[in-house]
């Protein structure tokens, strides 16, 4: 849930005004809004390249996987996650919070994943790899405000 709105949903349910401290949350969340846009800019403009340097990284670390293994179908479904996740990630660096990672149910997500048979590790390593190739393409202050968002991604789809 985002600042705001958990300010006003506390606010709400205990029939009060925002809080002098809320107030300044709220507009200390504002105030890091050009940060947040700027970096959802920079993973949404560079999406295709992240992605293709991140698979080429995953397929040099996991030769032996599904999404390696010259069927087309295989491929293009590991292209197609590893972009809804990078645009889950960029969602979420907008709104300053989890909010999107957890809505699109990372558990069924992890359950998903082993039902189809593919080791959660080379899931969670494909994510590690589009993660450092969007991290290259950062300031230092800009990775470290995404690079949660990553992590957070990462251990959710470990056992």
């Amino acid at each position: 849930m985002s600042i705001i709105t958990q300010a006003i949903a506390n606010a709400d349910r205990e029939a009060r005004y925002l809080s002098r401290g809320e107030l300044d949350a709220i507009q200390h969340f504002f105030a890091e809004g050009n940060q947040r846009l700027r970096i959802a800019a920079v993973l949404t403009s560079n999406a295709d390249s992240i992605i293709e340097s991140g698979s080429q990284r995953f397929w040099q670390r996991c030769p032996v996987t599904p999404s390696n293994s010259g069927n087309s179908n295989f491929r293009s479904s590991c292209l197609r996650d590893q972009g809804w996740f990078l645009r889950l990630i960029s969602y979420a660096v907008v709104v300053g919070d989890i909010d999107p990672l957890q809505a699109s149910g990372v558990r069924g997500v992890r359950e998903m994943y082993l039902s189809l048979e593919i080791p959660l590790k080379n899931v969670a390593e494909c994510i590690r790899c589009i993660k450092e190739a969007a991290l290259e393409l950062l300031v230092t202050e800009d990775a470290a405000e995404v690079a949660p968002y990553f992590d957070y991604l990462i251990q959710g789809l470990m056992p």
